[in-house]
C-alpha cells in the first residue's frame, strides 16, 4: 500500500494572532511586578494586573481553539498536540490564579505575583514555542 502526502499542517493565522498575543502580554505583566517589587509604586501593580487580564483573554480563546483543534480526528493521534494543549491549559490556569493573587491589596500580593508572573512567563514562552513547533509541521506523514 502505498502513503500519500498529506497537506502540510499549519497553523490558522486567528489562532496564530491568539497564541502570539499571550506572550508580550504576560512579560508585561512580570515586568511591572518587577518594577513594584523594587519601587512599590503602587501603579505597577495596577498595571501588571491588567496587563495579566488582558492575556488571559487571549489564552481563553487561543485555549478554547486549542481544545476544538485537538479533538479533530487528525489531532489526536499525535502527542505534540497534546503535550501544547497541557502547557497552554497550565499557562491559563496559573496566569488566572495570578490574576486572583493581584486582586489582593498591593503590598499584599508581592512576592506571589511576581513569582507567577515569572512562572506564568515562562509556561507562556512554552506554549507559544510548542504551539507554533507542532502547528506548523509540514513533513507528510
Amino acid at each position: 500500500m502505498e502513503r500519500t502526502a498529506t497537506a502540510p499542517r499549519v497553523i490558522h493565522p486567528v489562532h496564530a494572532a491568539l497564541l502570539a498575543a499571550i506572550l508580550p502580554l504576560f512579560l508585561g505583566a512580570l515586568l511591572a511586578d518587577w518594577a513594584y517589587s523594587s519601587s512599590y509604586q503602587v501603579q505597577w501593580i495596577n498595571f501588571g494586573a491588567w496587563l495579566n487580564a488582558g492575556a488571559l483573554v487571549f489564552a481563553g480563546f487561543a485555549l478554547l481553539w486549542a481544545v476544538i483543534d485537538f479533538f479533530r480526528a487528525d489531532r489526536r493521534r499525535d502527542p505534540r498536540s497534546a503535550l501544547y494543549l497541557l502547557a497552554l491549559i497550565a499557562t491559563f490556569v496559573v496566569g488566572f490564579i495570578g490574576a486572583l493573587v493581584h486582586a489582593k491589596d498591593a503590598w499584599a500580593s508581592m512576592p506571589a505575583a511576581l513569582i507567577l508572573s515569572l512562572v506564568t512567563f515562562v509556561l507562556a514562552l512554552a506554549s507559544v514555542w510548542l504551539g507554533f513547533a507542532t502547528l506548523r509541521n509540514g513533513a507528510a506523514r
